[in-house]
């Protein structure tokens, strides 16, 4: 297991414990030596990794990460500023480096995010989409 990745699990345990000091403590650790925000708070399914340890990836407090998922470096999942909620990203999803997902949608399972993509809306299970904003490039077998 990547470094980053089993901090925000120890992290993720002080939070179910309701130790949110020692929560924090893990957080800002993850912070400060691998450049990224992957609070204990958010939920992120098993076997799941982070392009380069992590450096860059911002993950919001509240958004749900499926099992088996590629994240790239500088990625950030997060919500918009004007309303609440935040993304729900299924199993097996790879989300290319330097995208951007936020609001309130949902990547469906074996979905690919291209690199520099923009995803403001819904996106299919099995699907490729990529770009700014991100487009269905073309469904997956």
């Amino acid at each position: 297991m990547q470094p980053p990745l089993l901090i925000y699990r120890i992290s993720r345990i002080c939070f179910r414990l309701k130790l949110i000091p020692l929560c924090w403590i893990f957080d800002y650790f993850n912070r400060i030596v691998f450049r990224c925000w992957i609070p204990g708070s958010a939920q992120i399914g098993k076997k799941c990794s982070v392009g380069y340890w992590g450096i860059g990836v911002i993950i919001h407090s509240h958004a749900i990460i499926g099992d088996y998922c590629q994240i790239g470096q500088h990625v950030t999942i997060g919500r918009k500023f004007t309303e609440p909620g935040v993304p729900t990203i299924g199993n097996h999803v790879y989300i290319g480096a330097h995208s951007v997902i936020y609001g309130k949608i949902s990547i469906g399972d074996y979905a690919i995010i291209g690199s520099m993509s923009l995803v403001n809306k819904n996106v299919e299970a099995h699907t490729l989409v990529g770009g700014v904003p991100a487009k269905k490039i073309k469904d997956l077998d």
